[in-house]
């Protein structure tokens, strides 16, 4: 049985799994994951599909994922309120004809499988029912997404494991137990590894709705890879995931958003995509590992920390103080925590003004020196 939302929260500290596709590791320490979404976005043209997938591995994606699927496959052709689309972008929209325009010909798929491999990019679909999981396996897909609508389609999920593939999974308005439920149903049908994606399933999505602090929860509740499939515009909310422990990233992916399609609006053109690929490499440069003290980009800047100076020139047996000492910069002096005992000393010998206070320079106690 699912555990529930309560202890899910209470033992969120399994160890995360890592798996491979297609010989590349995905998980903590490996480089993010960064996946061009094409969807809906070749406008029906198998040119268009070819264009994406070589202007995906130029913009630096690790995959192109396809969508197998067919108007009759994902929904019914029936006039019906609940067979509307729903969302700012397609509302009132008949279903069954929006996935009609929407759909990537299964016939194109296994030659865009070549294409992919031509240009050196990884390539897998996201399968909506049994027989595109069928298909798929014909032609050797690495790994299957699980889309948010499908998450809780466990059937399919269970169908699409049994392959022996790591599964993706998007976790759009699922709540915790549905996802152990999936998650449940990935392993036990024999799954190659998981991953989960925080999604928000709206078209196109806010920023302030991503919540994207469930990112680590989630790999350390289910002890799984875990990332983010973004709808937002741009491309801040991805970088800030990675920052934030994803270890894959799905994004649409279009050649212009000028090109009217179903998801044109929400999509990355090649150019951005390039830039949310730099920033993201720079984003895990960045983060490193939990380190203090002097790195090799700063050991030049450790002199210009502060010591103590003499300001005034001091004769021999002269008295250290707050008018002949100070701490300032560069960092050749004693550190300035010792000022209390060098205000105890008197000069060993004549100091000049603008030498570095050291511990040579300090001879006996004042107060012995009293008197005498």
């Amino acid at each position: 049985m699912p555990a529930s939302t309560d202890l899910k929260m209470e033992t969120a500290s399994r160890p995360v799994e890592k798996f491979e596709i297609a010989g590349r590791s995905v998980g903590p320490g490996r480089p993010a994951y960064l996946i061009a979404e094409m969807s809906a976005n070749h406008g029906g043209r198998y040119e268009d599909a070819v264009a994406i997938i070589h202007a995906a591995k130029e913009s630096g994606a690790d995959a192109i994922k396809l969508q197998t699927y067919t108007a009759d496959t994902i929904t019914l052709d029936v006039d019906a309120p609940e067979f509307l689309a729903a969302g700012a972008l397609w509302r009132g929209r008949k279903l069954h004809s929006l996935y009609q325009e929407a759909y990537t010909p299964w016939d194109w798929q296994p030659k865009l499988a070549e294409v992919a491999a031509e240009v050196g990019i990884d390539w897998f679909s996201s399968p909506f029912d049994p027989t595109a999981v069928d298909f798929l396996e014909e032609i050797d897909c690495p790994v299957y997404k699980i889309a948010s609508f499908e998450l809780v389609d466990l059937p399919l999920i269970r169908k699409a494991a049994a392959t022996g593939k790591p599964l993706i999974m998007s976790t759009g308005m699922a709540s915790l137990s549905e996802i152990d439920a999936a998650v449940d149903a990935a392993r036990s049908a024999g799954a190659a590894g998981a991953a989960l994606l925080k999604c928000t399933s709206a078209y196109p999505a806010s920023p302030a709705e991503a919540n994207l602090r469930t990112i680590p929860h989630l790999a350390a509740a289910f002890g799984v890879p875990a990332g983010l499939s973004d709808h937002t515009l741009g491309t801040a909310v991805p970088v800030a995931a990675v920052a934030l422990g994803a270890t894959v990233i799905e994004k649409h992916f279009t050649l212009s958003r000028d090109t009217p399609g179903p998801d044109s609006a929400f999509s990355l053109e090649p150019a951005e995509f390039r830039q949310m690929v730099d920033a993201v490499r720079v984003a895990e440069a960045a983060l490193g590992t939990v380190r203090y003290g002097v790195t090799d980009d700063s050991k030049a800047s450790r002199r210009m920390r502060r010591s103590l100076y003499v300001t005034k020139d001091v004769r021999r047996g002269e008295r250290f103080t707050a008018e002949n000492v100070r701490s300032v910069r560069p960092g050749f002096g004693l550190p300035p925590e010792s000022f209390d005992e060098a205000a105890l000393r008197v000069a060993a010998t004549d100091v000049t003004a603008g030498t570095p206070l050291s511990w040579s320079l300090l001879g006996a106690r004042a107060d012995a020196t009293e008197g005498t």
